[in-house]
């Protein structure tokens, strides 16, 4: 304890209460087993919420050494995922050229359809 200032946790203990009311609504259990096929379990957030609790009561080193092995393992699930989209490092050479947007697109029966109207023209 640098200063004599008390440790404090990394986040306030209202967050990991408002995370697992969250993590308990109907929405999030509806939307979580949409995405990953399984209800969400919110067991962790109540756990960190305890030993948040417990931490500003100045219980001991045990709760202060779960919640930051909590944090910890919640940051390095986020690391472990890679991006969706590569980020590009100049913009492409062509980025100043009209989109061809006013066009009509043209399909490729109407193509076909075309090219027959024009064999048939020069039988």
């Amino acid at each position: 304890m640098a200063g004599g200032e008390a440790w404090r946790p990394p986040r306030s203990c209202e967050d990991y209460w408002a995370e697992w009311k969250q993590c308990r609504g109907l929405r999030h259990a509806f939307h979580h087993y949409y995405a990953h096929g399984e209800l969400p379990s919110c067991g962790q957030w109540r756990a960190d919420y305890s030993a948040c609790r417990a931490w500003e009561r100045g219980a001991g080193a045990a709760a202060q050494e779960a919640l930051c092995k909590s944090e910890r393992s919640r940051v390095l699930e986020k690391q472990k995922y890679a991006p969706v989209w590569t980020l590009r490092k100049s913009p492409p050479p062509d980025w100043y050229l009209p989109l061809n947007q006013d066009k009509p697109k043209t399909s490729s029966h109407q193509l076909r359809c075309k090219q027959r109207d024009l064999e048939l023209a020069h039988a």
